[in-house]
Protein backbone atom coordinates (compact mmCIF):
# COMPACT_ATOMS: atom_id res chain seq x y z
CA UNK A 1 0.00 0.00 0.00
CA UNK A 2 1.15 3.59 -1.12
CA UNK A 3 0.63 6.44 0.93
CA UNK A 4 0.43 9.79 -0.98
CA UNK A 5 1.98 11.24 2.53
CA UNK A 6 4.42 9.65 4.72
CA UNK A 7 6.64 10.97 7.41
CA UNK A 8 9.93 11.00 6.73
CA UNK A 9 12.54 9.37 8.98
CA UNK A 10 14.49 12.87 8.93
CA UNK A 11 13.00 15.41 11.49
CA UNK A 12 9.84 13.53 11.44
CA UNK A 13 7.84 16.06 8.55
CA UNK A 14 5.71 15.51 6.50
CA UNK A 15 6.32 14.73 2.99
CA UNK A 16 4.05 14.28 0.08
CA UNK A 17 4.50 11.48 -2.66
CA UNK A 18 6.81 13.74 -4.89
CA UNK A 19 9.59 14.33 -1.89
CA UNK A 20 8.30 17.80 -1.47
CA UNK A 21 7.81 18.91 2.57
CA UNK A 22 4.08 19.79 2.91
CA UNK A 23 3.24 23.58 2.93
CA UNK A 24 2.57 23.75 6.70
CA UNK A 25 6.08 22.20 7.42
CA UNK A 26 7.70 24.99 5.89
CA UNK A 27 5.89 27.73 7.66
CA UNK A 28 6.50 26.02 10.92
CA UNK A 29 10.12 26.13 10.29
CA UNK A 30 10.74 29.65 8.58
CA UNK A 31 8.81 30.67 11.49
CA UNK A 32 10.98 28.66 13.78
CA UNK A 33 13.64 30.46 12.12
CA UNK A 34 12.51 33.76 13.44
CA UNK A 35 11.24 35.00 10.10
CA UNK A 36 8.33 36.53 8.98
CA UNK A 37 5.57 34.27 6.90
CA UNK A 38 2.52 35.06 5.43
CA UNK A 39 -0.10 32.62 5.83
CA UNK A 40 -3.13 31.97 4.01
CA UNK A 41 -4.66 33.29 0.44
CA UNK A 42 -2.84 36.80 -1.07
CA UNK A 43 -5.24 39.24 -1.01
CA UNK A 44 -7.37 39.88 -4.19
CA UNK A 45 -6.20 43.42 -5.17
CA UNK A 46 -5.33 46.32 -3.22
CA UNK A 47 -6.43 47.39 0.09
CA UNK A 48 -8.97 50.11 -0.20
CA UNK A 49 -7.99 53.40 1.68
CA UNK A 50 -10.51 54.73 3.88
CA UNK A 51 -10.83 58.17 2.30
CA UNK A 52 -12.05 56.14 -0.61
CA UNK A 53 -14.13 53.83 1.44
CA UNK A 54 -16.03 57.05 2.73
CA UNK A 55 -16.47 58.93 -0.85
CA UNK A 56 -17.72 55.63 -2.37
CA UNK A 57 -19.79 53.72 0.18
CA UNK A 58 -20.72 56.29 2.49
CA UNK A 59 -20.98 59.64 0.76
CA UNK A 60 -22.25 58.28 -2.78
CA UNK A 61 -23.88 55.43 -0.99
CA UNK A 62 -22.74 52.51 -3.18
CA UNK A 63 -23.11 48.95 -2.71
CA UNK A 64 -20.16 46.85 -1.62
CA UNK A 65 -19.71 45.37 -5.13
CA UNK A 66 -20.24 48.67 -7.08
CA UNK A 67 -17.27 49.83 -4.51
CA UNK A 68 -15.41 46.64 -5.04
CA UNK A 69 -15.59 46.83 -8.60
CA UNK A 70 -14.35 50.35 -8.99
CA UNK A 71 -11.34 49.86 -6.65
CA UNK A 72 -10.66 46.75 -8.64
CA UNK A 73 -10.56 44.66 -5.49
CA UNK A 74 -12.83 41.98 -3.69
CA UNK A 75 -15.84 42.37 -1.80
CA UNK A 76 -14.31 40.43 0.99
CA UNK A 77 -11.58 43.11 1.38
CA UNK A 78 -13.86 45.54 1.34
CA UNK A 79 -15.86 44.27 4.00
CA UNK A 80 -12.96 43.46 5.76
CA UNK A 81 -11.86 47.19 5.84
CA UNK A 82 -15.23 48.57 6.28
CA UNK A 83 -15.03 47.10 9.46
CA UNK A 84 -11.58 48.10 10.35
CA UNK A 85 -11.62 51.62 9.68
CA UNK A 86 -15.01 51.67 11.79
CA UNK A 87 -17.57 52.51 8.93
CA UNK A 88 -20.67 51.22 9.71
CA UNK A 89 -21.54 48.42 6.98
CA UNK A 90 -25.70 49.17 5.74
CA UNK A 91 -27.68 46.18 6.16
CA UNK A 92 -28.64 43.68 2.88
CA UNK A 93 -32.19 45.09 1.97
CA UNK A 94 -33.19 45.92 -1.56
CA UNK A 95 -33.21 50.03 -1.76
CA UNK A 96 -36.34 51.91 -2.80
CA UNK A 97 -36.51 53.43 -6.00
CA UNK A 98 -37.33 56.47 -4.76
CA UNK A 99 -34.35 57.83 -3.90
CA UNK A 100 -33.24 58.36 -7.46
CA UNK A 101 -36.11 60.38 -7.90
CA UNK A 102 -35.64 64.30 -7.27
CA UNK A 103 -37.79 66.41 -4.54
CA UNK A 104 -38.69 68.61 -6.79
CA UNK A 105 -40.50 65.78 -8.99
CA UNK A 106 -41.45 63.59 -6.34
CA UNK A 107 -43.42 66.48 -4.66
CA UNK A 108 -44.79 68.35 -8.07
CA UNK A 109 -46.14 64.17 -8.78
CA UNK A 110 -47.81 63.85 -5.31
CA UNK A 111 -49.27 67.36 -5.78
CA UNK A 112 -50.70 66.46 -8.97
CA UNK A 113 -51.73 62.85 -8.80
CA UNK A 114 -52.28 62.71 -4.60
CA UNK A 115 -49.93 60.38 -2.43
CA UNK A 116 -51.93 57.14 -3.73
CA UNK A 117 -52.13 58.23 -7.21
CA UNK A 118 -48.15 58.55 -7.16
CA UNK A 119 -47.23 55.15 -5.42
CA UNK A 120 -49.92 53.23 -7.85
CA UNK A 121 -47.87 55.00 -10.56
CA UNK A 122 -44.63 54.01 -9.53
CA UNK A 123 -45.40 50.45 -8.01
CA UNK A 124 -44.90 51.50 -4.36
CA UNK A 125 -46.94 51.71 -1.40
CA UNK A 126 -48.58 54.95 0.09
CA UNK A 127 -46.44 54.55 3.14
CA UNK A 128 -43.10 54.05 0.79
CA UNK A 129 -44.04 57.65 -0.56
CA UNK A 130 -44.99 59.02 3.12
CA UNK A 131 -41.52 57.98 4.59
CA UNK A 132 -39.86 59.10 1.55
CA UNK A 133 -41.22 62.66 2.18
CA UNK A 134 -40.83 62.47 5.37
CA UNK A 135 -37.09 61.73 5.43
CA UNK A 136 -36.74 64.59 2.84
CA UNK A 137 -38.52 66.86 4.76
CA UNK A 138 -41.77 67.80 2.34
CA UNK A 139 -44.76 68.60 4.46
CA UNK A 140 -47.72 65.65 3.95
CA UNK A 141 -51.21 67.04 4.75
CA UNK A 142 -51.98 64.95 7.60
CA UNK A 143 -55.10 62.23 6.65
CA UNK A 144 -58.66 63.33 7.43
CA UNK A 145 -60.16 61.80 9.75
CA UNK A 146 -64.08 61.32 9.41
CA UNK A 147 -66.27 62.66 12.25
CA UNK A 148 -68.48 60.03 13.56
CA UNK A 149 -71.56 59.56 11.86
CA UNK A 150 -73.23 59.40 15.66
CA UNK A 151 -74.37 63.06 16.46
CA UNK A 152 -73.60 62.03 20.18
CA UNK A 153 -69.99 61.62 19.54
CA UNK A 154 -70.07 57.83 20.82
CA UNK A 155 -68.42 54.81 19.61
CA UNK A 156 -71.46 54.50 17.20
CA UNK A 157 -73.04 51.07 19.59
CA UNK A 158 -76.69 51.42 20.64
CA UNK A 159 -77.22 50.86 23.95
CA UNK A 160 -80.79 49.60 24.35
Amino acid sequence: MVRNSTKSARNGQKRHGNGRKSAMSRIRYQEAAGLVVKRGRPPAGPAPSKADLVKLYVREGRAVRDVAAVLGTSKDMVHRKLTEYGIAVRPNIPRSKLRTIPDGDLKTAVKAKGIRGTARDMGVDEGTIRHQLKVRGIPVRRRRRRKSLNPQGGSGKSVA
